[in-house]
Formats: structure tokens, sequence, C-alpha cells
């Protein structure tokens, strides 16, 4: 069989295309898992943003696939059923599966009998339940025993039982299949990039994570000697940086070491790493962990602060996870967790969700004063209200959600108001402390990747600052003109179909 991947255009807006463009690796991972007799395209549409529909015509007209299967987050919903549209008006006769986190936790959207309807949903991990779909389809045989599956059935949709989560160990989910990718161009900081799964799952429930809810809490890991082969195949199809993707890492420290330890005999630690962390696992193990990561090529970490007030803490379910104990005393990581990076010359991507149900104008300011201070580069986002998330009661029964645009979902439009404060004001705030924080890290963009930067530096400057004039720059023009530009500069940035 033919089968043709897609992942949406529709992008978080934290940094321009020229810095950083990731693969999705969720559609890797399926190609990877199919049998090796079909035909799999991988098509990343955030590398075409300008021109996905010409790209999903060619392709479509090219591969004739039977199968087209797309990977959705919510605020993607809406050019995922414009893209299935469009697919069935090309070929009425494929077959449409639709997968990822909100497929997996709002199957209810997709089931509408219609162009932009799914013929089946994958729930939860895919490839195996992908897998044993594409067998059925092929053998023609029944899906009732698909676990994870749902599907068209006359004029209703069935549900299958819920498929157990791999436990990963036991070479059932094989490696991801890159060379099935059909477009270029990932990059990361002037470099080609890849991501690199270690891990799945975490054993923590803050309020705002999808990943708990999708697959409950906990947390298996890959055999190093499957990680190092990973690592190696990305790097020999010429990966230069290489995120890694795991939900939680730090969760095991002494394997986190240790995978460290693997890369560097392996001869890895030439390549750039990027990773996420929480607080409270670098704080508290920093002074031997952050040296081998160094060591290990490990040069940018994603920190997962959340925030710097106890109260928002406590909201986000995030405070045992951002908790450093010295002494039998307990405080917040963050400060101390960036020290062990920043004197082992990384740099802090920091991680802050602002706009919680409680928070003044003040408390925004003292996170945003933090992040100035210590963030290396800010990844500031607004609490979203994300299907069947805990946070998302919260918020309905505070009355406290102002948008039901699933497009404007991305983390960095404000959705919901707190108590004190529009969802406006909010955006406004962080919009407006955000992109001078990021034009202060263009000395280390220039410092890691010279050339890059001169050549693209002026295109760099006109994403962070877009809405702003030369008026509004030299503070001749109010800073709320730039923003209404900037938001409608960022409506318009969503019409991808």
């Amino acid at each position: 069989m033919k089968i043709l991947l897609l992942s949406m255009p529709d992008s978080f807006e934290h940094m321009p295309e020229l810095l950083i463009r990731m693969p999705n690796g969720a559609l890797s991972s399926l190609a990877g898992n199919v049998d090796a007799h079909h035909s799999v395209a991988v098509a990343d549409l955030i590398l075409v943003q300008r021109r996905v529909r010409q790209t999903v015509e060619r392709l479509v007209s090219d591969i004739r696939p039977d199968v087209v299967g797309l990977s959705v987050m919510t605020f993607q919903r809406k050019t995922a059923k414009k893209l299935v549209a469009l697919v069935r008006s090309l070929h009425p006769a494929v077959r449409i599966v639709v997968g990822g986190y909100d497929p997996s936790l709002a199957p209810e959207a997709y089931v509408e009998d219609g162009p932009g309807g799914a013929d089946f949903i994958v729930r939860g991990e895919g490839e195996l339940t992908f897998r044993d779909l594409i067998r059925a389809l092929e053998n023609n045989s029944g899906y009732e025993g698909i676990t994870g599956l749902s599907y068209r059935c006359g004029d209703k949709f069935q549900h299958n039982p819920e498929r157990l989560v791999s436990q990963l160990g036991n070479g059932e989910i094989r490696p991801p299949d890159r060379k099935s990718r059909v477009l270029k161009g990932y990059t990361f900081m002037g470099r080609q990039v890849d991501i690199v799964e270690t891990s799945r799952g975490c054993t923590f429930d803050c309020s705002f994570c999808s990943i708990i809810e999708m697959r409950g809490r906990n947390f298996y890991t890959y055999s190093f000697e499957r990680v190092i082969a990973d690592i190696r195949d990305a790097r020999d199809r010429g990966a230069r940086a290489i995120f890694i993707v795991d939900d939680n890492i730090t969760l095991n420290v002494q394997r986190f070491e240790a995978l460290c330890e693997a890369i560097i005999e392996a001869g890895l630690h030439s390549i750039d790493f990027i990773v996420q962390a929480m607080t409270s696992s670098i704080a508290n193990h920093g002074e031997r962990l952050a040296p081998l990561m160094r060591k290990a090529g490990f040069r940018y970490v994603f920190l997962g602060i959340e925030n710097i007030l106890d109260k928002d803490l406590a909201f986000l379910k995030a405070a045992s996870k951002n908790t450093q104990r010295e002494d039998g005393q307990k405080s917040n990581a963050a400060i101390k967790a960036i020290e062990y990076i920043h004197r082992n010359k990384m740099y802090v991507v920091g991680g802050l969700i602002v706009g919680n149900p409680d928070d003044t104008r003040e408390s925004i300011e003292a996170n945003l004063e933090f992040a100035r201070r210590y963030v290396d580069w800010p990844y500031i986002q607004h609490p979203t209200p994300y299907p069947r998330t805990p946070m998302t009661k919260d918020f309905r029964d505070r009355n406290l959600i102002i948008n039901e645009n699933l497009e404007e979902y991305d983390g960095t439009t404000a959705v919901v108001r707190t108590e004190h404060m529009s969802a406006e004001e909010v955006e406004f705030m962080r919009w407006k402390a955000e992109r001078w924080m990021k034009i202060r890290h263009i000395p280390a963009g220039l410092r890691h990747d010279p050339l890059h930067m001169l050549a693209h530096c002026p295109q760099i400057l006109a994403f962070t600052l877009r809405g702003d004039t030369f008026r509004s720059l030299l503070g001749l023009e109010d800073d709320r003109r730039a923003f209404e530009r900037y938001r409608a500069i960022r409506a318009a940035e969503r019409a991808y179909v």
C-alpha cells in the first residue's frame, strides 16, 4: 500500500523558521513500524507553510496514496479538517486516518459525516495501532480487534478499547524511518536538526499536561543500544543538532547521567543536543549532572520553570517538580538549576506560564522580571484549556475561558482571563517583554553560527518585531498600536490552506 503521512503546518510562534524547524517524530516512527513492503512518505508541512495547498496537491498527485494519515494537535484542528477535505477532493477513494494529541483526547471532533471527517482515529500511541490498521486494510479484514482504534461503521463510529501503553524495552516498537521524509529544511540555529526519543511518559500530574491524559502516569525507557543507534542514524543523515524529546528524561537522573556517558563513549558528543528538564532534578543533582551534560554536547536546556510564585505552582500542580531540597529546607529550584546550567556554559530556555486564574499585573511582572534576569531564551506561554486536562475544568468552573477558537490555542495567544485581568492585557504584557528578551540572545547565536546569523539577522529581527514600526521602536507611538498590528499579523499567519 501507498501511505502519505502529514504533520500540520500550524506552529508555535516562539522562534522564526530561519532559526528552528523540527521534524514530527511521531510520523517517522509510524513509518518505521508499518510492514516493510509498504511505501511510506512523510511530509512535515511546517517546512512549507506558505505553499501548503500546492505541496499537498503535488504529493497526492505523485503518490496516489491509499491511506493519508494526519498528526494533529488541538490548535491545528481547523487546518487538519481543511486538509482532509482537500485530500478527499483530490483523491475520493483515499482512506483518512487522524492521530496525535487532539484526536486522542477529543475523538468526537473527527467523527462528522462530511468532507472534513476521518475514516479512522488512532488514539494514544500510534505505532502498533496504525500497523494493525494497515494490515487490516491490506487484507480486507475487520477492525474489531484493533485496540486504540476508532472507525466509521455505517453512519456511526465504533470506539474500540484503549491500547495499553508500550513498555518500550521489548523491541516491539521499531526505530523511526527517516528516509521516508520527502521534504527538507529542518534547522536549529543554522544546523540541520533531528529528534530522538529515549523514554516516554511522566509520573507527575501537572494540571496543564496533555501527556498524562493521553497515556496515564508512567515512565518507560528504551535501551541505550537503541538510543545510541538512533542518534548515530540521525547524525549519518546530516543532523548536527538533536532535540531529545522525552516527556521527562530527568525523572531518572542516574539513567540520564549514564546516557550522557554513553553518548561520550560513542563519540557522538560533537552534536549539539537540546533537552527538556525539571528544575528540581538539575538543582538537586546539578553538581555532577550538569558537567556531564556539557561534556556530552548538551547546549540548550528547556527548563520547565512554570512559575516562580508558590500559589501559581500550586494551581499548575507543578510545585513538587520545581522544588529544591537542601539541608532539610525546601525552596523554588529554578535559580539553583539555572546557576548549574550557566556555570557549565549551557543556555536556558525558560518555560514559564503566566495568566493563571489568580494572577495580577504584579505577579505576571514578577515572572517576566525573573525571565529577563535569568533566562537566555524565553518560552513564556499562557495557560490553555486543552481537552480533558484538569486545568480546563478549573477554568470552566470559574468561567474564565473567553475564546473558543481552537486555532488560537497555541500557547502564546491568551484565551483565558484571570480574576483580575483581561486575556488581552495578559498577552500584551508577555508580548511586550518577550520580544526584547529574544533579541538579547542574538549575540549568543552569532557566536554559535556567525555566518547563518549574519546572513539572516534582518529576517530574524523582522519576525521578532512583527507589528513594530520605527515610530513604535523610538517610543513615538503607543506600544498597544504595535501590539494590535502584531495580533492581526498572527491571525493572518494561521490561514495555511
